[in-house]
């Protein structure tokens, strides 16, 4: 069952349908320049107010806002990020790895999904996973970026070193 669910997400994600709600420290990053998201203003409308949420942690406002974003702009990984982002807070692994997925289809060098995925993987026990995610970090942007030091902090604080 949790299988069809995660191939139904995915399928609504590719078809930019709204995808309907399913039973740490926020970094803030929509990939530095390198989403490949639309920049028009329609893509955005509603972006700005779903960042909000975010950031106040009304998780589910959020979703809902980031859903109809992603319904006008199938091509808005920034969108898609944070939809993974917000139902990881909501403790729904399996609906973020669905949108992490689709967001690194449409852009693999993401900072901030890579980032994510790999907190993802720490959350649910993957430090292997995590580590990968870092070592895709640091082809991308090196070890400076934002990023790639958060999940390493992460990383370390999860290892207890």
């Amino acid at each position: 069952m949790n299988r069809i669910l995660r191939m139904s997400a995915a399928v609504a994600v590719s078809a930019g349908l709204a995808v309907g709600a399913a039973s740490s420290s926020i970094a803030m990053s929509s990939g530095g320049g390198s989403s490949g998201s639309s920049s028009s203003s329609s893509s955005r409308m509603g972006y700005s107010d779903a960042e909000k949420a975010v950031k106040a942690k009304q998780y589910r406002k959020a979703i809902a806002i980031l859903e109809k974003v992603i319904r006008r702009d199938r091509n808005n990984v920034d969108a898609m990020n944070y939809l993974g982002y917000s139902h990881r807070q909501l403790g729904e692994f399996d609906r973020a790895l669905v949108y992490y997925r689709a967001a690194l289809r449409k852009n693999a060098n993401h900072r901030g999904v890579n980032e994510y995925l790999g907190q993802l993987y720490l959350r649910t026990g993957k430090p292997k996973q995590a580590k990968a995610q870092l070592a895709r970090l640091r082809a991308i942007c090196g070890t400076g970026c934002e990023e790639y030091e958060s999940l390493k902090a992460a990383i370390a604080r999860a290892e207890g070193t």
